[in-house]
């Protein structure tokens, strides 16, 4: 009896402690490297962007007339030089950094609401409701965004706020038919039919049982709309319909440095390169969370 009393408590001890959901999603994200390397990344980016102009000499727009005319070399005062314009490049590009990812990161949270509030009302009512919505979605879904974001950009004036409201109008069908298939599945769990034998309404049910039971699918569409508002912002800005100079962003960056790529290259590499490892972290990211969200296996 005694050695069944003491083999039970050292089961007891040895065995582990039940871990909470999100307790398990951070081990699973931790084990996904470039979703850590994306996270770092952005927090680094985040960083610089937000507290880089506070303890930068020059302005952005600020200019040195000694150096007008052509880019000047990289030295130990710029670091990546100045433009043709005697403006130093680096704080350019981090004040670029600030709009690109700001105009980046209200444009995919104009896109989730859209796209979760068309997905959610598709998924709950079903029906005629329904049919609307997602024929509706194929229509969006049908049109080309560039040309489209070019014809509202040319015709109106471009600014951060409009150009926030076009990404996301553009860019929410994704995440829409994502909610759907997650409210379509969810609305005939038990725990949703006991609230509303109950007696909770339809908003009651999708707001505050259906929408939180959803909230990791929609993280990862988020996570995956930043990359794609940031990539629509610096198209439309090198382009010349989105954000206009002086003001500067990635994109009139990179239009600006075109003429200079054979004498100073570094103009175009340095926001090329802000745009590439920026889509690609969030990208890493968005991956890190989808597999640590809904594991495999």
């Amino acid at each position: 009896m005694a050695d069944l009393t003491r083999e039970a408590g050292e089961t007891l001890a040895t065995t582990a402690p039940p871990q909470s959901y999100w307790r398990r999603v951070r081990k699973r994200f931790m084990r996904h490297k470039p979703a850590v390397f994306g996270l770092c990344f952005l927090v680094l980016m985040a960083i610089v962007v937000v507290f880089g102009p506070f303890v930068l000499p020059y302005g952005f727009d600020q200019q040195d007339y000694d150096l007008i005319g052509l880019p000047g070399p990289m030295n130990a005062e710029h670091w990546l030089g100045t433009d043709q314009l005697g403006r130093d490049a680096t704080t350019r590009l981090i004040y670029g950094g600030r709009v690109s990812l700001a105009v980046g990161l209200a444009g995919a949270l104009v896109a989730t609401f859209l796209g979760t509030l068309i997905g959610a009302l598709a998924g709950f009512y079903r029906g005629w409701v329904d049919t609307i919505l997602m024929r509706f979605t194929d229509i969006m879904l049908s049109i080309p965004p560039l040309p489209l974001v070019l014809l509202l950009s040319s015709l109106f004036r471009p600014s951060p706020p409009l150009l926030v409201g076009i990404i996301g109008g553009l860019i929410w069908m994704g995440t829409a038919r994502l909610v759907r298939s997650q409210f379509l599945a969810l609305r005939e769990r038990e725990f949703v039919e006991a609230a509303r034998a109950l007696g909770a309404s339809g908003p009651r049910l999708i707001v505050r049982h259906i929408l939180p039971n959803a909230i990791g699918p929609i993280t990862v569409a988020a996570t995956l709309a930043v990359g794609s508002a940031i990539m629509t912002e610096s198209a439309l800005s090198f382009l010349g319909f989105g954000i206009l100079p002086p003001t500067p962003s990635w994109g009139n960056l990179l239009n600006a440095a075109s003429p200079w790529l054979s004498t100073a290259p570094w103009l175009a590499i340095a926001p090329g390169l802000c745009i590439l490892l920026t889509v690609l972290s969030v990208n890493f990211l968005g991956d890190g969370l989808r597999d640590a969200m809904e594991p495999r296996e």
